[in-house]
C-alpha cells in the first residue's frame, strides 16, 4: 500500500470511529443555578434577573488558529446554546449561600471550558423605592470561566455567582461574574 493510500485509509477509520462515538453517546445532566455574593446588592429592595439562554463551550486541544487565540466570532460559533423559559431569580434573595435552580439540560459527556448566561432583562428596585438601570457588560451574556465536566449518569451542578456593581454616581449598575464564588459539584 502506498503512503497516500495508507493515510486516506487511516483517516477514514479514525473519522468513522469518532462519528460512531457521537451516535448514541453517553450523556449527563447540567444543572445550572445562580447565587449572589455581596457586592452592591445591599442597595436593592429587589433585583430580578431574567435568564433566557445558557451557552457552553466544549473543551478542545486547539482552536485551529495560528496564534492559539480565538476571535469572538470563532468562540460564539463553537458554543452550544440552550434556550430556557425566562428563568427569573431575585438576587436579593440569593445571598449567604442561597441558590436557585434555573435550568437542567442533558449534555454529551466530556470537558467544557466555560458557561455563559444570556440575561434578557433586569427589573430592579432600590431600597429608597427608586429604579436602577442594571445591565451586563457590553450587553453580552455573562461569562463564567470555570471549566467543568459532564459525566455519564451524573448531575453536574454549576453555580454561577454574579452581583450588581455600581457604576459612577447615578443609579447604574453592571452585573459582574464573581469568579471565587462560582462552583461546580457532581452528584451521582
Amino acid at each position: 500500500m502506498q503512503r497516500r493510500e495508507y493515510i486516506v485509509a487511516t483517516g477514514s477509520v479514525v473519522a468513522g470511529t469518532a462519528l460512531a462515538g457521537c451516535i448514541g453517546g453517553a450523556t449527563g445532566t447540567l444543572a445550572t443555578q445562580v447565587t449572589d455574593q455581596p457586592g452592591d446588592i445591599s442597595d436593592f429592595e429587589s433585583c430580578v434577573v431574567t435568564v433566557t439562554e445558557i451557552r457552553v463551550k466544549v473543551a478542545s486541544e486547539g482552536d485551529g488558529t495560528e496564534t492559539g487565540t480565538a476571535t469572538e466570532g470563532d468562540e460564539e460559533s463553537a458554543e452550544e446554546s440552550y434556550n430556557i423559559d425566562d428563568a427569573e431569580a431575585d438576587l436579593v434573595e440569593l445571598q449567604n449561600g442561597e441558590t436557585q435552580l434555573i435550568d437542567e439540560q442533558e449534555l454529551d459527556t466530556g470537558e467544557y471550558e466555560y458557561l455563559k448566561l444570556a440575561v434578557s432583562n433586569v427589573d430592579a428596585t432600590l431600597n429608597d423605592g427608586g429604579d436602577a438601570e442594571v445591565n451586563t457588560p457590553g450587553d453580552a451574556p455573562l461569562k463564567f470561566n470555570q471549566s467543568f465536566e459532564i459525566r455519564e449518569d451524573t448531575r453536574t451542578v454549576f453555580t454561577a455567582d454574579f452581583t450588581p456593581v455600581k457604576q459612577g454616581q447615578q443609579n447604574t449598575y453592571i452585573l459582574q461574574p464573581v469568579a471565587d464564588g462560582t462552583e461546580v459539584s457532581y452528584e451521582e
